[in-house]
């Protein structure tokens, strides 16, 4: 049975998927838009975080993570049959990590997917100032403003 949200149903999670190694200019047919069924609900004794995706961004070298690397370096090819993954916004739906709660706006890597669940937490930062559009956290006031 799916529901419209809350912790613990069942939801349908849209997702994009790497359909296989990309070769050339990338095309539609690389990749697969797939629809699963998730539980929003954080796995018993995991310090996994449930995000909503609210906003995800499309970077350069996603590209490079999308072919096949022979000699894996700075970056590792994505897997044939993955979630495509880059830095997202979204809310806090369930959380197993004491550093962050139900409700709270972060910014990190997450899947290309409607629901991400984000089992590396250390990925995410916690957004404290949510005066400015969420967007500007995946250029200005994300990654970038930590170098």
């Amino acid at each position: 049975m799916e529901t419209d949200g809350g912790a613990g149903n069942v939801v349908r999670n849209k997702k994009l998927m790497l359909k296989d190694y990309i070769k050339g200019s990338p095309k539609e047919s690389d990749l697969h838009l797939t629809t699963e069924s998730i539980e929003l609900k954080v796995p018993q004794g995991s310090n996994a975080v449930l995000v909503k995706v609210l906003y995800l961004s499309i970077d350069p070298y996603q590209y490079i993570r999308s072919t096949k690397i022979e000699k894996p370096g700075y970056f590792s090819s994505y897997s044939p049959g993955s979630v495509m993954a880059s830095y997202g916004v979204g809310r806090v739906l369930e959380s197993g990590h004491s550093d962050f709660q139900k409700g709270d706006l972060v910014w990190g890597t997450t899947g290309w997917e409607e629901y991400s669940l984000i089992t590396e937490p250390e990925t995410l930062f916690k957004i404290q100032h949510s005066d400015v559009p969420l967007s500007y956290y995946l250029g200005v006031l994300g990654k970038f403003s930590r170098i």
